[in-house]
Parts: structure tokens; C-alpha cells; sequence
């Protein structure tokens, strides 16, 4: 790690990329949420969290490393957020800015799950709410969506699309109105910039209701109960209904303003709304996908083609083919017991099939319709895919993450072939965590 962290710095010294050297890059990040799995470790990973942060401050880049969610860095390391709402976090010490890492604007996928979508008010919501209770500095995950081809990027059971509901999709389109109320929500907290840096330390709080409240930042003392109008303070406010259903009408600054419920209103001003959270004004747009033809020169015209992202086009239509259910080929072999799915694969293939034969005898067929039952497939734990045949046909799938499955199925008198297909989809991105139940199946 420590000859990899060194060749980054290196390579953004060399590039003139740090601040100081007039470059872009303000702060730089040394692991990644290692706080969620250093219990893990015990000691060691306490030991390990305090020599990651040591090696990277003997790199002198001059300017400020974080480590995000890392409630016990040291003193000289940033302490850092990552949430879906961070307004009540506080770093581990009063000398630290309070910065937001990660706000999760969105939320990748699973497969066979729905597509996760974030309101555009409530990620405004909790940005506004955010600089309202003291942020210094915030930055979305993502802003821009993306793509992970392959099965390596993370997971298990995430598909290849890391959309993540951001502003700017994984096609490089607008989110609307996510992004158009995200740039008008920025508008108006930058014209609070002047009265944000003249406070050094806290906000002036007032309490509005039992669920509202204002922060006021000023470079003097505001009396919050007169109007501001020509009294010459610098002063911004941002007053905030926490309540999830119901409206308020709060009053302060001379007079009286209506809040929609989970919203907070900006006043650059401390008398005019520049903008609610709850009000958005952006147009929405709809991107759907469409099967089309484009111009084509040559007279063998190609149809239902789709537009690549570089131009070029690719056919709509699928082929299928129909596999032998089970095994085949010369890698197959017999054992007692069912095999853990890598042990066996050693990651060679994401299938492994296992086959048995079940012979069932006539009393057996013969009770079991008595009785009005059938008999069932159970497998105390399974991830991420399996899927149950019965003499060649589909009986059922189960998908998830350590999950168990129960599967009734259809025997026949004689000889039937049971056969089972496991699949993964995806590595274990948290590698502290595959001694636990490594097995697929």
C-alpha cells in the first residue's frame, strides 16, 4: 500500500496538481471507510489505521489527508462523513471542519431489484440542512453515474449499471429535475458565502417550533425578532421544518414565513427567500429507449439498431440457444456431499451445476397424494443465485445474500434427476468478510 500511495503523490507533484502548486486537488483521502471493519481486526486494525495515517502524512503534499468514517483518526487527519444526511455529524475534534465525503444522492442496484431513486427535494433537503448546522465542505457520491463492466467492481448481486440516480446519468444526460434544483440550490447557498465565512465557530440558533428551527450567520449580533432591512450586519439564515408531513408558519426577522414540511428555506438576506427545498423548479425529463434505424449508405440497411455511446450501432435483436441442463465436458467428477461453488471453480466460472439421482418408489408417489404434499428441496443458505431442475425442467430460483431455500418439487415413480445450478454474481467487496460462510451453496 504504502509503495502505491507514494507513486500517486508522486505522479500529482510531478503534474503540478496539489493546490499550492496551482492545481486543483484541496484534500486527499487515505483508505476508505475502513472504520466499518477495523473491529474486525482488534488491535491490529487499530495498529494498521494509525500507520496508514502516519505514512501518509510523511509524505509531506501539503495540503489536508481524510479518512472517511474513521470516528478514532488522529489529530492531524480529517474525520469525515459518508451518509445519506451528515447535518448532525461531528468530527472527533473541535479543531476539524466538518466535511461530508460522501452524500449518497442515489443508491446502486440489485440484481432483480427496483431501481433506487432519491427525490431531488431530499437530496436538497439534506445539503441545505447541512451547511444550515455548521458544514464546511461537501461533495456528492455520485454526481456523475457510471458504469462497471465485469463482476470485480463490488458487490455481490449488483448489476453492471452504476447509475446511482445521480444527476448526470451513466450516459453522460441531465437528471432532471435532480440536477437543475441541485444547481439552483447551489445559487442560493452561494450567495449566503459572505455571512458563512464571517461566523468562526457556531451559529446564531434559534427555535422556531417544536420541529422548526433557524440558523442565522452573521458578523455581528442579529436581533432575530426586528426586521433586518438597513441595520447594515451582513447576515444569512436558514430556517428549517424538520417535520416529515405537516406545513409551518414560523416567524422571525419582522415576519412571517411558511415552511413545507422536510424543507428548509434560504435567506442570503435574512429577510427573502432565495430558495425552498421543497419547491422544485426544474423541468423533469423522461429518457426512454427506442429501437430505430439510422442513414445508411450501403443497400444492405441494417434494421432495429440502437445508438452506441460512440456512435456506432448495435443490433436489438437476441439470439438464444438452448444448453444441457447439468453437467458436460470432460471436467465433471463425483463426490459425497455438496462442494463449496469456489472451492471447486477456483474462480474460473461463475456456474457450477451439481447432479444427483433420486429414485422415488410407488408408496412414496402414492402418500404424498394422500396427503395433498409435495415433496421439497431445502438448502439452509445459498448466495447468490441457485436454480432447482427436476428431470430437465425449471422448478424454481432462489436470488439473494445468504439466504435459505425451500423449493417443492414434482418426483415422478422411478428414477429422477435433480439438478442444481449455482451462480455468483459479483465478488464480496469487503474481503474482511468471506471467512464468514464461504460457501455459496
Amino acid at each position: 500500500m504504502q509503495t502505491f500511495v507514494t507513486k500517486i503523490v508522486d505522479i500529482m507533484k510531478a503534474e503540478k496538481l496539489y493546490s499550492w502548486q496551482g492545481g486543483p486537488i484541496i484534500l486527499q483521502q487515505v483508505e476508505n471507510e475502513y472504520g466499518n471493519i477495523q473491529s474486525k481486526y482488534g488491535q491490529a486494525g487499530k495498529r494498521y489505521m494509525q500507520w496508514a495515517a502516519q505514512m501518509a502524512l510523511g509524505l509531506d503534499t501539503g495540503i489536508p489527508w481524510v479518512m472517511c468514517r474513521q470516528t478514532d483518526a488522529p489529530e492531524q487527519i480529517l474525520d469525515t462523513c459518508n451518509a445519506f444526511y451528515c447535518d448532525g455529524f461531528q468530527p472527533n475534534s473541535y479543531n476539524k471542519p466538518k466535511i461530508w465525503t460522501e452524500d449518497w444522492d442515489g443508491w446502486y442496484a440489485n440484481w432483480g431489484g427496483p431501481l433506487p431513486h432519491r427525490p431531488a427535494k431530499d437530496s436538497a433537503f439534506a445539503v441545505a440542512r447541512f451547511y444550515q448546522r455548521g458544514g464546511s465542505l461537501q461533495n456528492y457520491y455520485m454526481y456523475f453515474g457510471g458504469t462497471n463492466f465485469a463482476r470485480t467492481a463490488g458487490g455481490p448481486l449488483q448489476i453492471t449499471s452504476y447509475d446511482y440516480d445521480a444527476p448526470v446519468n451513466e450516459y453522460g444526460f441531465l437528471r432532471q429535475p435532480k440536477w437543475g434544483h441541485l444547481k439552483d440550490l447551489h445559487t442560493a447557498i452561494k450567495l449566503c458565502e459572505p455571512a458563512l465565512i464571517a461566523v468562526d465557530g457556531s451559529p446564531q440558533y434559534v427555535k422556531l417550533g417544536s420541529m422548526q428551527e433557524a440558523h442565522v450567520y452573521s458578523n455581528g449580533k442579529v436581533q432575530t425578532n426586528r426586521s433586518m432591512t438597513g441595520n447594515g450586519l451582513i447576515c444569512s439564515a436558514f430556517l428549517a421544518n424538520i417535520d416529515e408531513h405537516k406545513y409551518a408558519s414560523v416567524w422571525i426577522f419582522g415576519k412571517s414565513y411558511n415552511l413545507p414540511p422536510w424543507s428548509v428555506s434560504i435567506l442570503p438576506d435574512c429577510e427573502n427567500v432565495a430558495l425552498n427545498t421543497a419547491h422544485v423548479g426544474a423541468q423533469t425529463s423522461v429518457f426512454t429507449f427506442e429501437s430505430g434505424s439510422p442513414s445508411h449508405s450501403s443497400r444492405h440497411k441494417p434494421s432495429l439498431l440502437l445508438p452506441g455511446v460512440d456512435g456506432s450501432y448495435f443490433s436489438s435483436t437476441w439470439w438464444t440457444s438452448k444448453e444441457i441442463i447439468g453437467t458436460w465436458g470432460g471436467e465433471s467428477f463425483a463426490a459425497q456431499g455438496i462442494l463449496e461453488h469456489l472451492n471447486v471453480t477456483k474462480d474460473t466460472s461463475d456456474y457450477l451445476w451439481y447432479t444427483t439421482s433420486v429414485n422415488i418408489s410407488d408408496e412414496d408417489v402414492g402418500f404424498w397424494s394422500s396427503k395433498g404434499v409435495l415433496p421439497a428441496l431445502k438448502i439452509d443458505q445459498i448466495r447468490d443465485v441457485a436454480r432447482v431442475f427436476v428431470n430437465g425442467e425449471l422448478a424454481g430460483s432462489q436470488v439473494g445474500h445468504w439466504v435459505s431455500l425451500k423449493q417443492p418439487v414434482q418426483f415422478v415413480q422411478g428414477l429422477n434427476k435433480l439438478t442444481l445450478l449455482s451462480e455468483i454474481v459479483g465478488l464480496q467487496e469487503l474481503w474482511c468478510f468471506l471467512g464468514e460462510g464461504w460457501s455459496w451453496i
